[in-house]
């Protein structure tokens, strides 16, 4: 029996408020429903979302990624500047199935939180609905998160989880990638969504607030001029320049006995890479390892074919060059 002299105590008293949550959650379910691809049997609101393989594969491969945005979030916060993190968020993760040459099929997110805030949250989702409809993807659900004992009030966090698919016999695994191919390097928007730890160290707030268009702006996504790509012209290896910046992350999609010479100066590098390394005097084989320095995701196709890559990349507005070639040995070289 319960003693009516005590406090009577709930869920939303402890810190969670159910019905705002579900308020949140209707909120967007109209960003979800813009992004919708005919596979989608049923979306958010569900325990689970149904999606179909599209009909024009014949042996399907499900490709498949998990990522965040890393301390990016901070800085963002500090610079009330969070809508473009759901970008970031769809990104991190589309980016990294396409190097395998798959198409996402659809995109979930894990958004934790100390306390609700509806417009905060409807402004990062409608982000993520962007980023969604960049990718040709689907955002299918997701799962919101109050947790008050685990984040303090302002202070929230993402994941993306996302599945695509690639016919198997155009699987992009590098086994053809040969000494003597040429490597193109696509421009980034900036920063992307590695690094921010270092800039956040480096750089003063007030600086990432007065240029928080430019050292924040979203990452790349480039999965429509690749797709497109691939249809067109042959390439054999693919790498999103993430966190590892160029030693790191090239080598991952190269076969054994095949390693890569970068060009310095066969690309502008953005103005931001050059205000961080001035500003924590950081040395430049640190640099090239920590961001991707202008360079946001790198193609390997044969020497003759590169000038019609590059070609027709530029269909899509997407700035391309040749920054190196690949080589006998391991490794990358920076030259």
């Amino acid at each position: 029996m319960k003693d009516s002299k005590k406090e009577s105590f709930n869920y939303k008293k402890s810190g969670v408020d159910i019905d705002k949550a579900n308020v949140f959650i209707e909120a967007i379910k109209p960003l979800a429903k813009a992004t919708r691809r005919p596979e989608v049997m049923a979306g958010i609101g569900g325990f689970g979302a149904l999606c179909r393989f599209p009909k024009k594969y014949k042996k399907p491969i499900l490709v498949s990624s998990t990522d965040g945005v890393g301390t990016k979030l901070k800085a963002a916060q500090m610079a009330c500047c969070v809508e473009g993190l759901g970008i970031d968020l769809v990104a991190m993760n589309v980016n990294d199935i396409l190097t395998l040459g798959g198409e996402p099929l659809f995109f979930l997110d894990y958004f934790a939180v100390g306390k609700i805030d509806v417009a905060m949250m409807k402004s990062v989702v409608k982000g993520i609905a962007e980023g969604c409809k960049q990718a040709g993807c689907a955002l299918i659900g997701g799962e919101t998160a109050e947790m008050p004992g685990l984040y303090t009030r302002g202070d929230f966090d993402l994941a993306g989880f996302s599945v695509g698919v690639v016919e198997e016999a155009k699987i992009v695994n590098g086994s053809q990638t040969r000494a003597g191919h040429s490597i193109i390097g696509l421009a980034s928007s900036g920063i992307h969504s590695n690094g921010f730890s270092l800039v956040r160290k480096v750089l003063k707030d007030e600086f990432i607030k007065e240029h928080a268009e430019e050292i924040l702006k979203p990452t790349k996504i480039y999965v429509k001029p690749i797709l497109s790509l691939l249809e067109k012209e042959p390439v054999y290896s693919m790498a999103h320049i993430t966190g590892g910046g160029f030693f790191d992350n090239i080598p991952r999609v190269l076969p054994k006995g095949c390693g890569a010479n970068i060009h310095m100066g066969s690309w502008p590098i953005p103005r931001v890479f050059r205000w961080i390394e001035e500003a924590g005097n950081v040395e430049a084989r640190e640099m090239y390892r920590t961001f991707n320095m202008g360079i946001g995701y790198i193609l390997v196709t044969p020497k003759e074919n590169a000038l019609k890559v590059i070609s027709h990349l530029a269909k899509f507005k997407q700035h391309a060059w040749i920054v190196g070639e690949i080589v006998k040995g391991e490794g990358v070289s920076i030259q």
